[in-house]
């Protein structure tokens, strides 16, 4: 018996997230645009901008971003490696606070502005409560990432289709879970009059039932979540610690693990919803 911790949620094998930068005007017509598509994201704000000219009302922001993920950029968006560390930690801790009373849950994933970090930034984020962190260097593969505190995209929005077609093309010989994701920011698709590279990515790949669309937050909890089975010495059991199902391949099967329940993964055995 084979157990591999390689299905997305109802045993997709495919995800596919987006994410956004700074929280200007342009995110009005990104985020109309992907709700169209079934698309879902992550929009990174800086707190302190919110409300001053080309940027987003804070009075919107809740309603706008609803079904998406609200998520942090720092206050005012510095270069964090060279800010004194203190200064630092403020602008994080007082951006989740910020955004925090505006999304009405906590926020603890964040966006590196100006896609700048070191080692130094990377080791004080658990200590402010932020559980992954973006980068902004496009790796152009479908990988799950090995450190979600460094975590880079599949490419910029400008490169989406390509790489869309590429991803729909190979999903069938990927030998794992296969994320495609594409950061950018709203005003780039104004800036560069490529409106229309929105609609046909969401006409690539929108509304299909073989793809989770995904907050980043959300494939952080479930690849946890996914980790954190517990399975018997004989590997014929499985007990799920966390509160989320999640769906593991047993040779040619996907079984799903509910939140709390141990299964058996024989194929002989008889299901066992018993909570540990």
């Amino acid at each position: 018996m084979r157990v591999k911790l390689d299905r997305f949620p109802d045993g997709k094998r495919m995800a596919l997230t987006m994410s956004y930068d700074d929280g200007i005007y342009h995110d009005r017509r990104l985020v109309e645009t992907m709700n169209r598509y079934g698309l879902r994201g992550t929009f990174h704000l800086n707190s302190g901008m919110l409300g001053k000219k080309d940027y987003l009302e804070r009075d919107e922001i809740a309603t706008l971003f609803a079904g998406h993920e609200i998520s942090a950029h720092t206050v005012t968006h510095p270069f964090l490696p060279f800010i004194p560390k203190e200064q630092a930690v403020q602008e994080l801790l007082n951006d989740r606070i910020a955004l925090e009373e505006l999304a009405g849950y906590p926020v603890r994933g964040l966006s590196y502005p100006f896609g700048s970090w070191d080692g130094s930034i990377v080791s004080m984020l658990d200590s402010v409560g932020i559980e992954y962190a973006r980068t902004v260097d496009s790796h152009g593969s479908y990988r799950m990432p090995d450190n979600f505190q460094q975590w880079s995209p599949t490419c910029h929005h400008r490169d989406m289709i390509g790489h869309a077609e590429k991803w729909l093309s190979d999903n069938k010989v990927f030998p794992t879970m296969a994320l495609l994701y594409v950061w950018g920011h709203s005003h780039d698709f104004d800036r560069e009059n490529n409106w229309e590279l929105l609609d046909q990515f969401g006409q690539l790949v929108g509304n299909r039932s073989d793809i989770w669309y995904a907050t980043n937050m959300e494939i952080v909890l479930y690849s946890k979540a996914l980790k954190g089975l517990r399975f018997s010495a004989s590997g014929h059991l499985a007990h799920n610690p966390s509160a989320i199902p999640v769906w593991v391949a047993v040779d040619n099967r996907e079984i799903r693990i509910d939140g709390g329940a141990t299964v058996h993964l024989k194929e002989d055995a008889e299901p066992d919803g018993r909570r540990l």
